[in-house]
């Protein structure tokens, strides 16, 4: 049986000075009105265009991210490597659409791409599709809205340099998570990487869609889009994550009168994505999983039918998943025991990954939560090393 309480594993790759680094960290993190304060003045700060990078930089960035280029984020990779744990560089910069902005999110993931086929240590290329397009494009695509001249040229744009990047993987051999996004955004995506799936994944999976299981419809679309593969005679890549966008889901769905599309309870979350493991643990043949979770029990789940099955551990059809700086007694321990885990190691210029690093501290909020069980490791870490 896995242990995730054994410290001692899940934080060898720390100095006594990053533990206290991160319990610090932590602790501001855990208390809200500190968090919500941070976020306002840092972006306040960036509104007036007041330096924060010396802030941020050696604190929250530093946890979080792995620097502010690929070349930068090396120093992680071969601390990760040293330990079993694997690395996937994700280009985190958000919310830019101009024309210069996509295509220099084209070029750090393409660089990002050429550099995973020649680093066993990263075994994985991922980007935001939202980096690739407008959001006009994507909501009113989703929707099913009449698209202007314009934006039909655009949205095939999307389509475009999603394929570049696809087509850039598959010939290196390189297996690509595309991230999920907004509930108003997804329709289009899926289609567009559906798309993808047929053109890319006839022999095995390397295009992989990624479902939120917070959301109450994508257990049966993960039925159906197998369905599709059965049907097309490809094999489907499938990234399970709980979701990132709740309170904005939930009051976008208030204001606007629709259902929330989102589950009511923590519980209902838990079902579904456990529910999205079983299914596609049991059409493996077709079925590669990629497990993103910072949940104990979905990953012993995971292992333990690995296990039953007599699976390897190493299978390269199924990987476990955690952010960089966060989870590390998941991470750790997994591939402690030898299963195959990746680290997600966020990339990108300090000011331009703002939105990344507040949701990371609106996520760790919670004494109850992410932030209370990461406390409670360090202080015991701490206090073992201590001890010796």
């Amino acid at each position: 049986m896995i242990d995730f309480d054994n410290t001692e594993i899940a934080f060898k790759s720390k100095s006594n000075f990053d533990l206290k680094r991160a319990k610090l960290l932590f602790i501001m993190m855990s208390k809200r009105y500190l968090q919500k304060t941070g976020e306002y003045m840092a972006s306040t700060a960036m509104a007036l265009r007041i330096p924060v990078k010396w802030a941020v930089k050696p604190t929250i960035y530093s946890q979080f991210v792995g620097g502010e280029t690929i070349k930068k984020c090396f120093d992680s990779v071969r601390t990760l490597e040293k330990f079993n744990v694997k690395a996937i560089l994700d280009y985190s910069v958000e919310g830019k659409e101009s024309i210069e902005d996509i295509n220099t999110a084209l070029e750090e993931t393409l660089s990002s791409i050429k550099n995973a086929i020649k680093d066993k240590n990263v075994p994985f290329a991922v980007f935001k599709p939202t980096a690739f397009t407008t959001s006009v494009v994507l909501e009113k695509a989703s929707a099913g809205t009449e698209l202007s001249e314009e934006e039909k040229i655009e949205a095939q744009n999307f389509k475009n340099r999603v394929d570049i990047l696809c087509k850039a993987a598959f010939e290196g051999d390189l297996p690509i998570l595309i991230d999920a996004e907004d509930s108003f955004y997804q329709n289009f995506i899926d289609e567009t990487v559906d798309e993808m799936m047929v053109k890319y994944n006839k022999e095995k999976a390397i295009v992989y869609n990624t479902w939120q299981m917070y959301r109450t419809d994508r257990l049966q679309n993960l039925k159906d889009t197998y369905q599709k593969s059965i049907d097309g005679n490809y094999f489907l890549g499938a990234k399970f994550v709980r979701g990132a966008y709740m309170e904005k889901e939930r009051e976008r769905a208030e204001e606007k009168g629709y259902p929330s599309p989102i589950h009511v309870d923590k519980a209902g979350t838990d079902k579904a994505y456990n529910d999205a493991l079983k299914f596609s643990f049991k059409h493996i043949d077709k079925i590669s999983i990629f497990n993103g979770t910072h949940n104990e029990d979905s990953n012993k789940l995971l292992a333990k039918f690995m296990d039953n099955a007599g699976l390897k551990r190493n299978d390269n059809r199924l990987w476990f998943s955690q952010l960089f700086g966060m989870s590390d007694n998941i991470s750790f321990n997994l591939a402690e025991q030898g299963f195959n885990v990746a680290k997600y190691v966020p990339f990108g210029p300090v000011k331009h990954v703002l939105p990344y690093l507040f949701r990371r501290a609106e996520e760790n909020t919670s004494v109850k939560g992410q932030t209370g069980r990461e406390l409670a490791l360090i202080n015991k870490e701490i206090k073992r090393r201590k001890s010796l």
